[in-house]
Parts: structure tokens; sequence; C-alpha cells
């Protein structure tokens, strides 16, 4: 069965919601230059990766595919770095394992729903509704997210920017780009984790968290399916979705790299730098 398997590292703890403590962020205290000049050099760190993440996240790891109930259960335990939203019915969590630029999971908090896989949850039309402006929310979030770090390389966003920089700006800026049209969204049809999750990606798939074919093609193939295609029929293929196409072709030029994925990782960086410049 084609998956959007994550679990690249395997532990067996669980989660334990609401034992989480942030106590050990301590603000951090910058070195004068002198101190810095004669101290030993360090070693370079290591980039941040999912292993070497908040301790908070890092005990959902634990959980397996059991690891989304710990943010949905008490997503208060968790620091901003990771729940950027929840109320009592949705919690937005930033995706451990980002495959693109800005990566978000909406997710419900509904016990009887949030089991189910999307197939079956959002059969129930007033359960989708929910989800579906509660989606447009997340969406304009990840939109502000992605101006935030592209916006300086676009020409669109061009007009905002230079009214910003003014010494009295406008009381209306130029609207710039619309960030929320270079998002993608949807449910997998084989999820990596057991509970309900939305996913809200920048179009780009370039992370380094993007590693394999079935991570490509989950989001750039019909094994996405968005909430505007439920509810599914009954014979529709993706209630039981067996395989992936065999090709793994360009978002942006549809370009067909086989099952390459070094080849495509470089290509995606190069049409990143022309992507952000639209």
């Amino acid at each position: 069965m084609a998956s959007a398997d994550d679990f690249d590292d395997h532990v067996e703890d669980a989660a334990v919601p609401g034992e989480q403590s942030t106590s050990h962020y301590p603000p951090s205290d910058k070195p004068n230059a002198f101190t810095e000049l004669m101290s030993p050099k360090k070693p370079k760190q290591p980039k941040p990766t999912p292993s070497r993440t908040d301790q908070p996240t890092k005990q959902t790891i634990f959980a397996g595919r059991d690891g989304l109930a710990a943010y949905t259960t008490d997503p208060a335990s968790f620091p901003a770095s990771r729940v950027v939203y929840y109320n009592d019915k949705f919690v937005v969590i930033k995706d451990l394992f980002p495959k693109a630029t800005v990566h978000l999971l909406l997710l419900p908090r509904d016990t009887s729903k949030n089991v189910q896989r999307g197939q079956e949850a959002f059969d129930d039309l007033g359960f989708l509704e929910e989800c579906r402006e509660k989606l447009e929310k997340v969406k304009e979030m990840a939109g502000s997210e992605l101006r935030r770090k592209l916006g300086k390389y676009s020409a669109k966003e061009a007009p905002r920017l230079a009214a910003l920089r003014e010494d009295e700006p406008p009381d209306v800026l130029p609207v710039g780009r619309d960030w929320t049209a270079d998002l993608i969204t949807g449910t997998h049809a084989n999820p990596s984790m057991n509970h309900l999750h939305i996913h809200v990606l920048s179009r780009d798939m370039v992370s380094e968290c993007m590693k394999k074919s079935n991570h490509y093609l989950s989001f750039t193939t019909d094994f996405l399916i968005g909430l505007d295609e439920y509810p599914l029929a009954e014979q529709d293929h993706r209630r039981a979705y067996k395989h992936f196409p065999g090709d793994m072709l360009c978002w942006r030029c549809g370009r067909n790299f086989g099952n390459k994925m070094a080849r495509l990782r470089e290509h995606l960086e190069e049409e990143l730098v022309e992507w952000r410049k639209e």
C-alpha cells in the first residue's frame, strides 16, 4: 500500500500529555565580543532535526503513530515553537517532519472523529464543513508565515514592502502577493499517523525532510485528498489507495525525474529560487 511514512527514528516510550515542562528553556546570555574572541572555538553544531527538537515534542515521537494525540489532549503543555494555535475544537502545530518551507497540521480534537481517516470522518457533512471553515483560517496563518519568510524575494510583494519602508506608511497597504494561493492542503489517503490531521504546506517541496520518493509523491499526486474533494464516492479508489505512480514530476515545470530523488531535490532547490521571485 502507498504510504506517507515519516518514521525515520523509532523509539518506544509513550508521551505523557500535561507533564511536559518548558522550564528547561532559560533565556540565553549573549557573551561580549572580548569573551567571544578569547574563548576556544566550539565545534560546529549540527542543524536542528526532529531528533534534536524541544523536549515536549521529543516525547510525542515516543508515542509513535499515536503521537498526535498528545497535542490534541493537552496542547497547552507544548511550547509555541510547536503548537501555534488551539481552541476547544482544533489544534494547529508545525509539522515535526516538514516537507516544505512552511508546513502546518490542523488537528481536530473531536475524539469521535479524529481516530478515523478522512475517508470516513468526512462522510459526516457537518464535521467536514467545520473543518473546511477552520482550514481557511489556518491557510491565512500559513500564508502570513510564507510572506514573512519569502516576501523579500517576490516581485509581487515589492510595492507592499516599499510602502512599509516609507516614513509614513499609508493607511491601506498594497495587497501584495496572495501567498495562500501558493499553498496545498489535504489529508493523505493512507496517513502515517493514527489521528486525523490536515496538511497545510507551501508548494515548493524543499526541506531537509524531503528525503524519499513517497514523501514527494504523497503531496503531488491524488494521494493528497483536498477537503473540497470530500465526501468521496463509495467507489472512489482513494478509499483504498494502492500504489503511487512510477514517476515523480516536478510540481512547477512538469519535468519527469522517474525515481531519481537526488536529482529531483536539486531541481526543486532551483525551482524554489524562481518561484519565490514571482
